[in-house]
């Protein structure tokens, strides 16, 4: 059957691109980002309607249902679109290979050598990336305790409904995404690494994007690649392509949404506004956190859209993409799990205790937010000041630290306080955070603080005068107060800053087009080599993020073996060594079909349990907040944490239980391991 379901995913991604060419412009970029659209725009409410059937793990049902979404997207969009001239895609790819290789010939050597490195290296990344997420099985922190672990429960379950999971995002985060790893995981015939596709493909629909954008703003090829390349070695944002973390598909569905707003900018045609509805309700279903990037969404509807020379031009683009929202959030947003959570928890993010974990809430007074969110502001912008990548080495640390130093020093000077207020903070600020912090979460890396955010600045005080980029900028802060005023501090949230970004990375188009900046004018030798250097420290930290990335090493470096060589449970649970023993041993005694009850807890990982062909059954018998329930008749194990089953618990430890081996003397790790134990039923 595996052979049936690959022909019909062929055939499905066929039929898209069919769909695709009635609506895009023949424009090879705007064809692939309306066909990832129509993707998930038919896969996410196909989903949404099996699990109300409890349908979730057929994967026949997925073929038809996700066809059927499909062909009412056609009978719309062809409905909409009355005159959409007739293209050969084969034909737009031939125009545009004669038009790239016109455009080598044209560069000048200096910008030769600068594209010849950038194009270099995103071919190495995407070659080296390719193969981890072929041949590397998933491991990242919220994927083994919550992410996959729910996708696989829910194909077990057969809908998507909520069932009480150990984990609170288990039941609580939004689904939309949940259903695109489903359908890539049962489509594939259960290939595990497919649950990687949506995620990877994100990385290039967004590089496609941003060279789309760039090229609505600027119509300078040169300028276009420039940001696209650039943006594809933003190291947050590139660490992500090879892992199922969720922010690098909202950067991908947040890009689209950009696109067709500056495309309508430059169109004029209502088809966009259509298709920038439809991408809002898309991303707002994806993850709450688009709602940080709420008002930087509205300046650039405020640019494109709204600005208009009288109140009934206003009025008839307001109406239409408020429409368009309105209706894609009525499919793709509340379906997802708000409403769901308002009617459990009484509130659309979840329970009260996760909440306040992290949330604005722990300010306090508005002028605690005030005082705490302003060093946020900072704290995050000493974030953006790192060689991230280069430091990965001892070399490139040492180099760090010393050009480093001077901010250091002004901040003590002004007596700003960023590592000694230790309150409001998930982990303390630090100007030399953890290794594993800063390896595997970097920011935006040298293109960030050597030339886009002087960019900003000067644009900010009209030192460098351009409309658009006006507004960028003015987007571009909101987003990073957002994030500072919203929550407390949390080193973690540099990879929040991706979706900041793509207003970021535009800036890098001033380059080509202004004129007290334009690398394109003869002379301007000191200018020129400084972004010749930016460029080259770019490409190293790129190639050194990626090859020295300790969660998934493509060779072997710091005393680990390469990911590609790794076991697998040592590899999933790499971010917590003291329990790969025991889930070793886990996996040493209990069947691959076996039924196991967990008594764990909120931070355990879980998804490692469903054994290497994820067949093992699990069921959560101390869902969040809920208590330790009985014990299920039809488990043959049960695998528990100490602190959860112990002489004072419902359910009393024996002294026939199997201690699995945690090494509870490890101390220098992110959460300590629980003690873990396991008991035959059967």
């Amino acid at each position: 059957m595996g052979f049936v379901y690959w022909l019909a995913f062929l055939l499905f991604l066929y039929s898209i691109s069919f769909v695709a060419k009635k609506i895009a412009q023949p424009s090879l970029a705007e064809w692939l980002i309306v066909c990832f659209m129509l993707f998930v725009g038919s896969v996410i409410p196909a989903g949404f309607v099996l699990s109300a059937l409890d349908l979730t793990a057929q994967t026949w049902a997925w073929i038809m249902a996700t066809f059927v979404a499909l062909s009412l997207h056609y009978v719309i969009w062809t409905s909409l679109i009355q005159s959409q001239p007739s293209y050969s895609i084969r034909d737009v790819i031939a125009n545009r290979a004669e038009t790239f290789r016109f455009w080598t010939k044209e560069l000048s050597v200096y910008l030769k050598t600068i594209f010849f490195f950038m194009f270099g290296t995103i071919a190495v990344i995407a070659v080296t990336n390719l193969i981890l997420v072929l041949f590397t099985v998933p491991n990242e922190w919220d994927s083994m305790t919550g992410h996959l672990n729910r996708a696989i429960r829910y194909i077990q379950h057969g809908t998507m409904a909520h069932f009480g999971g150990t984990n609170w995002n288990m039941d609580t985060y939004p689904k939309s995404l949940t259903t695109i790893q489903i359908y890539s995981y049962l489509i594939s015939g259960k290939i595990e690494n497919a649950f990687k596709l949506i995620h990877h493909t994100s990385y290039y629909i967004t590089l496609v994007c941003v060279f789309g954008i760039a090229q609505r703003i600027g119509r300078n090829l040169s300028a276009s690649f420039f940001c696209a390349l650039a943006y594809g070695m933003f190291l947050n944002f590139l660490m992500q392509a090879v892992t199922t973390e969720t922010d690098i598909v909202l950067t991908a569905y947040l890009s689209c949404l950009l696109y067709f707003l500056f495309t309508y900018y430059s169109t004029r045609n209502n088809k966009y506004l259509y298709l920038s509805g439809l991408a809002f309700g898309v991303v707002f279903g994806h993850k709450i956190t688009f709602a940080l990037l709420l008002p930087s969404v509205f300046v650039i509807m405020l640019y494109t859209v709204f600005l208009a020379p009288d109140f009934k031009v206003f009025f008839h683009r307001f109406w239409k993409l408020a429409a368009a929202i309105s209706l894609a959030m009525l499919v793709y947003t509340f379906p997802t799990g708000y409403i769901k959570n308002i009617m459990v928890f009484g509130h659309p993010i979840g329970p009260p205790t996760a909440l306040k974990h992290q949330s604005v809430e722990r300010f306090g007074t508005l002028s605690n937010l005030f005082e705490q969110g302003s060093r946020n502001v900072v704290r995050y912008t000493y974030e953006f000041c790192n060689l991230d990548g280069i430091r990965n080495a001892q070399w490139g640390y040492d180099l760090n630290t010393t050009i480093r130093k001077p901010l250091v020093i002004l901040e003590d000077k002004l007596r700003m306080r960023l590592d000694e207020e230790t309150e409001y903070a998930i982990v303390p600020f630090s100007f030399q955070r953890r290794f594993d912090n800063f390896n595997a979460n970097p920011y935006w890396g040298v293109f960030g603080f050597a030339l886009i955010l002087p960019l900003i600045f000067f644009t900010l005080i009209r030192v460098f005068r351009s409309r658009v980029h006006s507004f960028l900028a003015l987007a571009f802060c909101l987003h990073f107060a957002a994030i500072s005023y919203s929550a407390v501090y949390d080193p973690f949230k540099g990879r929040y800053f991706i979706e900041t970004g793509l207003f970021g990375v535009l800036f890098l188009l001033l380059l080509f087009s202004n004129h007290r900046l334009s690398i394109l004018k003869p002379r301007r030798n000191v200018w020129k080599g400084y972004i010749m250097l930016v460029v080259g420290l770019a490409c190293v930290s790129a190639v050194m993020s990626v090859y020295l990335n300790i969660r998934c090493l493509p060779i072997a470096a710091y005393g680990y073996k390469s990911a590609l060589q790794t076991d697998r449970i040592h590899l999933q649970t790499f971010a917590r060594p003291d329990i790969t023993k025991a889930y070793q041993t886990f996996d040493s005694i209990v069947p691959k079909d076996a039924t196991v009850a967990l008594a764990t807890i909120n931070d355990d990982f879980e998804y490692p349990l469903y054994g290497e062909d994820l067949s093992r059954k699990l069921i959560s018998i101390n869902p969040f907040e809920q208590g330790l329930k009985p014990i299920p008749k039809d488990a043959d194990y049960l695998f528990y944490a100490k602190s959860v089953i112990n002489d004072t618990s419902r359910i009393k430890s024996l002294p026939t239980d199997i201690r699995l081996g945690s090494d509870t003397t490890i101390t220098n790790v992110a959460v300590q391991g629980e003690d873990y134990y396991l008991r035959k039923l059967k």
